[in-house]
């Protein structure tokens, strides 16, 4: 197989941006341990926070639950529930005040039907099947067409390309749900005085680091799309 299955020249492509996943990851650690430690001056848990936080922007139907885990703090708009993993839900430090507002803003972005996130929901559906899909069919492809060397295998390939396709826009949409939803937490907490001036770099650090994360994603979605076009490129050379 001229173009290679798995080793071919992209990889180098790919690689960069697993190093970047792993800096992002390492970023939102080392934050996240630094700012637990740091205990607010106003002694209000994360879920306190984020009920008040809610209430004031006329959200009464969302409820607040405890979730296992560590930073596996979510906001489920099906459920229309608050997830926060203990550390936030109980604690009252600098990051479980940044978190819990973090979450808050996406409850807040649904409420008011922000775009974005109404795209990103709209979706989920396609880019969660073709995340996994996308892949299998791809390889099958592959596999028909080296075998068969038929264009049957081309066709399979792209399909998988497009499944997958709809996984990296998934990614992207991403990014400014994410982002608008820290730039609405650290709003919320400096304007309602939840955090003092002295305490909110702490927090923008936290949601700065978490927000490196959903860039890492979506770079490596995209490194990984590449390498998909351009092992089917060489797929159709040697047709």
């Amino acid at each position: 197989m001229p173009f290679g299955m798995f080793f071919d020249p992209t990889m180098i492509w790919v690689l960069p941006a697993m190093l970047f996943a792993m800096w992002a990851q390492s970023r939102v650690s080392s934050a996240y341990g630094r700012y637990s430690q740091v205990q607010t001056r106003h002694a209000i848990t994360g879920a306190q926070l984020a009920r008040r936080l809610m209430y004031d922007n006329g959200i009464r139907d969302v409820e607040v639950e405890l979730i296992e885990g560590n930073l596996t703090d979510n906001y489920d708009p099906t459920k229309r529930v608050l997830n926060l993993s203990a550390g936030v839900h109980d604690g009252t430090s600098i990051a479980a005040l940044g978190i819990a507002a973090h979450e808050v803003g996406h409850a807040v972005q649904h409420a008011t039907a922000y775009a974005p996130m109404s795209l990103r929901g709209f979706m989920y559906p396609v880019s969660a099947l073709g995340s996994n899909l996308g892949w299998i069919l791809f390889i099958v492809g592959l596999g028909i067409g080296f075998f068969t060397h038929s264009a049957v295998g081309i066709l399979v390939a792209k399909l998988g390309v497009l499944f997958f396709g709809a996984a990296v826009a998934f990614t992207l949409v991403t990014l400014p749900v994410e982002f608008n939803a820290s730039k609405r937490a650290l709003h919320a907490l400096s304007q309602g005085g939840y955090l003092d001036e002295e305490e909110m770099p702490g927090a923008r650090a936290v949601l700065n680091a978490a927000a490196l994360t959903y860039v890492a994603a979506a770079a490596m979605a995209i490194s990984q799309l590449l390498r998909m076009l351009f092992i089917l490129g060489g797929m159709r050379d040697n047709d």
